[in-house]
């Protein structure tokens, strides 16, 4: 497994020693399952905002529990691989939660970054990063780029349905 790949303790330990260090620290989160360009572009846009991108991981428990019996496709520690394979992340931890407050709460990063379909008032997180002195940044989507238009195109692909 990557060195890139850390549990929530040793995560907190090396955010301590980042913000001793005067570094940036950027953290999103998500399922990313069947990576696409949606997926790097936005990666890519977090990267930008700071100088570590730290990326919580939805367990395949908690994607379950999120997106349907049928979800992740390709489990956690490979989706972890993936991830941690990306030039842009620096660090990824898989967490059990519905959602990654307790992680954000751990390292308190000083950039909070989601997609911009959510609503800034809905962010996970959002006011833990701005009470210490943090930001919270939106990144647009890539248009028509999902996992779950990436599963219909195979579906069809391959019964037959494609256009």
């Amino acid at each position: 497994m990557s060195e890139k790949i850390i549990g929530k303790s040793e995560l907190k330990a090396r955010a301590q020693e980042l913000k001793k260090a005067n570094k940036t620290i950027v953290f999103t989160n998500g399922c990313f399952d069947l990576l696409h360009i949606g997926h790097v572009q936005y990666l890519g846009a977090a990267k930008a905002r700071g100088d570590v991108l730290v990326v919580g991981l939805n367990s395949d428990s908690s994607v379950r529990k999120i997106k349907g019996p049928h979800r992740p496709i390709v489990p956690e520690k490979e989706r972890a691989e993936v991830l941690a394979a990306l030039a842009c992340v620096d660090l990824v931890t898989i967490f059990e939660e519905l959602d990654p407050l307790a992680t954000i709460q751990a390292i308190v990063p000083d950039v909070l970054v989601k997609g911009a379909d959510w609503a800034e008032d809905a962010i996970v997180g959002k006011d833990v990063v701005e009470a210490a002195g943090g930001r919270v940044v939106r990144v647009p989507l890539t248009a028509g780029a999902s996992t779950t238009r990436v599963i219909e195109a195979i579906l069809a692909h391959y019964s037959g349905k494609e256009n």
